[in-house]
């Protein structure tokens, strides 16, 4: 919220300086054109309550800052502005509007415009524009000041065209202010939410570190050294538990619009490595770094079957003690090994079991991916699988 409002205070000083450099041409315009002025006295008095206003609000920016962005202090500029632009077409000599002749209030009150869509959004810009606008067609039609040619009769198409455009920019004007400030308001507020969520991960790993140098070693300790059965297996389901809330990223803000967070690979190969450790009591290990690539759900679904698969095959066959599973990018692909300990097989003598070939190589195949299997009597089975990064 901070830096909305550090956001947003940049753009009230850039509206002081167009303000103020407003005012500035537009009392030049009232020096320079003196010798047309048939009402001079309410010309200088409403810049002079112009240049007030424009002190007052400057004065604001330096000590109340948050006031020009509320109704009264906007309304007060607005109504200035729509002051300048009904009085344009009275203090001349001549109807001038369609002239070569400088408007009076031509660029001061589009500050009160711009002001009306920082503060009150973009509809209430838009709306502010065709107001001033419409005083201004007001004052180059209806004003009664006694010329040599006075103008008598209908529009002509091309000073209706003059009026609707000066109308419609200014309507442009407002509506493009307040969105825009709307759009970086939601940007600054975006990158709030995820430096806050930055800081929290490094606190989170941090953490981490700290746990992994005492509890989570202290855990495996016991588990190792425990003589009974049911404290071994209660230090290893604790320590398994803290690996993955210290391990496994945080879901999605929902406040920041997320839906249903959408699980990552890592997150999906410790549960279902957490599910096989449990059912066939056999240690199993996951080690993902955290520069892993995301990918497409029906990717990790389909690793995640794979090496699921892989697991059941060795607690059925292998008789293995402990399970290694690793993932880490490789050049747009993301490499999944599971490793075990056990007796292993001659794949000269042994053939290819049909849950390897359909729940292992055939999930892979039908998103990109590879699959190789490395095997040896007494030494083990490893199954490596590759995936594609972009894959759909």
């Amino acid at each position: 919220m901070q830096r909305v409002e550090q956001m947003r205070r940049t753009i009230l000083r850039g509206l002081a300086a167009f303000r103020w450099l407003a005012w500035l041409w537009m009392a030049a315009v009232l020096v320079l054109a003196r010798g047309n002025l048939v009402a001079p006295a309410t010309a200088g008095l409403l810049v002079g309550v112009a240049g007030l206003v424009t002190l007052w609000l400057t004065w604001l920016l330096a000590t109340a800052p948050h006031r020009l962005v509320r109704g009264p202090a906007v309304g007060v500029e607005v109504g200035v502005g729509v002051a300048l632009q009904l009085a344009d077409g009275f203090v001349y000599a001549s109807p001038h509007v369609f002239t070569t002749q400088q408007p009076l209030g031509v660029a001061w009150p589009i500050a009160g415009v711009l002001a009306a869509g920082v503060a009150l959004g973009p509809t209430v810009g838009a709306l502010t524009g065709v107001l001033l606008g419409a005083a201004r067609a007001a004052s180059s039609i209806l004003h009664v000041v006694p010329a040599s040619e006075p103008w008598i009769g209908p529009l002509t198409p091309e000073q209706g065209l003059s009026l609707v455009t000066t109308t419609v920019l200014y309507a442009v004007a407002g509506g493009v202010a307040g969105h825009a400030t709307r759009l970086l308001a939601r940007a600054e507020e975006r990158l709030s939410r995820a430096e806050r969520t930055v800081a929290a991960l490094e606190a989170r790993e941090e953490v981490a570190r700290r746990l992994h140098d005492g509890v989570l070693q202290t855990l495996a300790i016991v588990e190792r050294r425990a003589e009974d059965a049911d404290l071994a297996r209660l230090a290893r389901d604790q320590e398994r538990d803290l690996r993955r809330y210290l391990l496994d990223p945080a879901p999605p803000d929902a406040s920041a619009g997320a839906g249903t967070p959408t699980l990552t690979l890592g997150a999906a190969l410790r549960g279902v490595s957490d599910r096989f450790e449990r059912r066939d009591r056999v240690r199993t290990e996951v080690l993902v770094p955290d520069d892993l690539p995301a990918l497409a759900p029906v990717v990790v679904e389909a690793v995640t079957d794979a090496v699921g698969e892989a697991l059941t095959n060795v607690g059925k066959h292998a008789r293995a003690s402990r399970v290694v599973v690793y993932a880490e990018p490789q050049d747009g692909w993301v490499f999944v090994s599971v490793r075990d300990d056990g007796i292993g097989f001659d794949p000269a003598e042994v053939a290819e079991g049909l849950g390897l070939t359909r729940s292992v190589r055939g999930r892979l195949a039908l998103v990109g991916g590879r699959v190789e299997v490395s095997a040896a009597p007494a030494r083990g089975v490893e199954v490596r699988l590759w995936a594609p990064v972009d894959a759909p």
